[in-house]
């Protein structure tokens, strides 16, 4: 990249697909916040408060520590939902430049959007988990939850960069 270029600010309108994830998302995270204040009542005073790989209970703490889950959940989307107004300044390939500007900037911010919802997503997963395991409603999602997380979120993230290549 020339170092007399500057990366431009450009608005580019939010799409369709961002505007499908976020709803999801959303749904997802509030579904599981409301959810959470319906049961709460009937929950034990001692909830899990943390997995091993393998899904299994390995700590449990007072209920309010539930409260944490979804509060990282909103840090993490409130500093998401924030880069993703930015996209002039993530990092790009040399390959960039005024003509692709454009390209790159909607296919990162795409990128974050998707992560940021999926994200969301897996946080409500959790604390649904946590809140099954609580009432004995059922032994939660086990050891297939750690391998779904990692390619859920590996998806984008691989499937983004062959994306990326393709801009020229």
């Amino acid at each position: 990249m020339s170092k007399s270029w500057r990366r431009p600010k450009l608005k580019i309108a939010r799409t369709k697909s961002e505007w499908f994830w976020d709803i999801i998302g959303s749904l997802f995270y509030v579904g599981s916040i409301i959810f959470l204040v319906i049961v709460w009542g009937i929950l034990p005073e001692k909830v899990p408060g943390h997995y091993d790989a393998s899904g299994k209970v390995d700590r449990w703490g007072p209920k309010w520590e539930l409260l944490i889950i979804p509060g990282v959940g909103a840090i993490l989307a409130l500093l998401m939902q924030l880069l993703e107004k930015f996209p002039h300044i993530y990092n790009y390939p040399e390959r960039m430049n005024e003509s692709n500007a454009k390209q790159f900037y909607l296919h990162s911010r795409k990128l974050l959007n998707q992560l940021k919802n999926i994200c969301l997503i897996f946080f409500a997963l959790v604390l649904l988990e946590s809140v099954i395991i609580a009432l004995k409603w059922g032994n939660g999602f086990g050891k297939w939850f750690l391998p779904i997380v990692i390619i859920g979120i590996g998806t984008p993230i691989v499937l983004g960069i062959f994306r990326q290549r393709k801009i020229r």
